[in-house]
């Protein structure tokens, strides 16, 4: 038996080189070189660029504050060196709040953004705001509003920019994404490529 040991350690080695050649190397610069063929946006992270400069991507979203943009989704991300400061859509730190529906900081901070939105989008006190519109998803990143919510903010955006706000709508409808695969999750509209739509003058 210990005679035999040498050359067992020897096929075990080569073994050994043989499986981290093909799967440490081998398997993906295959896969590697397959997604950039086949899938080469999505495999270099579905940026969006302007003018030659990147400026987001499809899959993360930003946050956008002011009048004249659609505003997407509250994000719940912190940063990651201090889990008491917000940041929202950091990508680094993806997380939701994690908080419960009972949850009393839950429900305050979802009525202040109810109240906010209705004020902001020049709504009645009691109108009803798309659920989500002001709560988080699971990521804290979603770059998607559904249809609703992007509609609900047209008539801000369209007096912002002095735009006809039929105009802004039927912006909103032509850049309504279906459902993944036909079946899945609800008609959404990317906030970062409708925003840029407006900025190109899309709606006027």
């Amino acid at each position: 038996m210990l005679a035999s040991l040498p050359s067992e350690l020897l096929r075990s080695l080569r073994l050994t080189l043989v499986i981290a050649v093909a799967t440490g190397l081998i398997y993906p610069l295959l896969i590697t070189g397959i997604s950039q063929v086949a899938f080469h946006d999505q495999a270099n992270g579905s940026l969006v660029t302007k003018n030659g400069q990147v400026v987001g991507s499809k899959l993360i979203g930003q946050q956008f504050t002011k009048p004249e943009y659609f505003h997407g989704r509250v994000s719940a991300t912190v940063d990651p060196n201090n889990p008491t400061k917000a940041s929202p859509y950091n990508a680094a730190n993806s997380a939701g709040s994690n908080l419960g529906p009972s949850n009393q900081a839950l429900i305050d901070r979802t009525s202040k953004d109810v109240a906010a939105a209705r004020k902001d989008n020049y709504l009645d006190p009691n109108a009803p705001i798309p659920a989500d519109l002001v709560t988080a998803d699971f990521s804290g990143v979603d770059p998607d509003i559904t249809e609703a919510p992007a509609l609900l903010q047209a008539n801000r955006v369209a007096l912002a920019r002095n735009l006809d706000p039929t105009k802004v709508r039927a912006l909103v409808e032509r850049h309504v994404q279906g459902r993944v695969l036909v079946i899945f999750g609800e008609p959404r509209v990317n906030v970062l490529d409708v925003n840029m739509a407006l900025d190109s003058g899309e709606a006027r």
